[in-house]
């Protein structure tokens, strides 16, 4: 059963900054590995993110990193952030165990 991928408004903002070749890369990564195993972690792409109860998991697409949770059918995407911002995103906006 396919997962409902679902962007949260801040993301929204964050997918529209983005050039549009990137946005479209973007798009293909979310699909491609969030849609049917948004658990499945592997070396380069998904990652468990340790410590944190919001967000659980981390994508990575180039230079680019989304923040994401999972919820039984549902994969909500939090934040959309290039790989500079995402250690002060984190400390920001992520919520420890």
């Amino acid at each position: 059963m396919p997962f409902a991928i679902v962007l949260a408004p801040e993301a929204v903002e964050d997918l529209r900054r983005l050039k549009a070749d990137v946005r479209a890369t973007l798009r293909k990564a979310l699909e491609t590995h969030l849609r049917h195993q948004p658990e499945k972690t592997s070396r380069s792409r998904i990652k468990r993110l340790r410590g944190l109860r919001h967000p659980q998991y981390r994508l990575r697409v180039g230079e680019i990193r989304v923040f994401f949770d999972v919820s039984r059918t549902t994969v909500e995407i939090l934040a959309i952030v290039a790989k500079s911002e995402a250690d002060p995103w984190l400390a920001q906006f992520g919520n420890p165990e």
